[in-house]
């Protein structure tokens, strides 16, 4: 079990030596550091070695949770990925150890969060499916054949033509062509 230390600054022009010094006198074997804007996403290549690096029992430390992520969102993405590793996290700013009750319960809450912003993206697409469809656009993924393509696979199955011998005629998987068999026959373009 080792304690590791994360520590980011936004810019090239601000300088790492404050959270360093404190992840260290917090006890951290080893630092991982990321010197660029939280507002990049994912791509922090210190946070991605700190994640591949720790183990469950290992503790993760920051100077403040916002280190970890520029929105909420963000920082419980980054929470729940250590939290299902069996990692634990301490801030030093906000006195939150996960390693204690209180520090357990305040997991519980991120988790819920996290949960209640997952279910609101959730509503949120529905909802625009939902109207995208009463507006008679098509949502999900393109078909893969055009309307003129399924009247000749369908015609071409009635001549007897094999099922293999039309996935590769016309690059599509198996479930496609037996799709394309078996949706209601549409009437020919006027």
């Amino acid at each position: 079990m080792s304690i590791v230390g994360y520590a980011r600054v936004s810019t090239d022009h601000q300088s790492l030596d404050q959270q360093r010094d404190a992840l260290t006198v917090a006890g951290c074997e080893r630092l991982f550091t990321d010197q660029l804007s939280g507002g990049v996403g994912d791509n922090r290549p210190g946070l991605a070695a700190l994640l591949d690096y720790v183990r469950a029992g290992d503790t993760v430390v920051v100077v403040a949770l916002d280190r970890l992520g520029r929105s909420l969102s963000g920082i419980i993405r980054t929470v729940e990925t250590l939290t299902e590793a069996g990692v634990l996290l301490r801030s030093l700013r906000e006195g939150i150890d996960y390693s204690t009750a209180t520090g357990r319960m305040l997991a519980g809450i991120f988790a819920a969060l996290a949960a209640y912003e997952r279910e609101l993206m959730h509503e949120r697409a529905a909802a625009a499916r939902a109207a995208a469809r009463a507006r008679g656009r098509h949502t999900g993924r393109p078909p893969k054949l055009t309307p003129a393509q399924t009247r000749q696979i369908r015609s071409l199955r009635e001549r007897g033509e094999s099922i293999s011998d039309l996935v590769a005629g016309y690059g599509v998987s198996r479930a496609t062509i037996y799709r394309a068999l078996n949706t209601a026959t549409e009437p020919a373009p006027a």
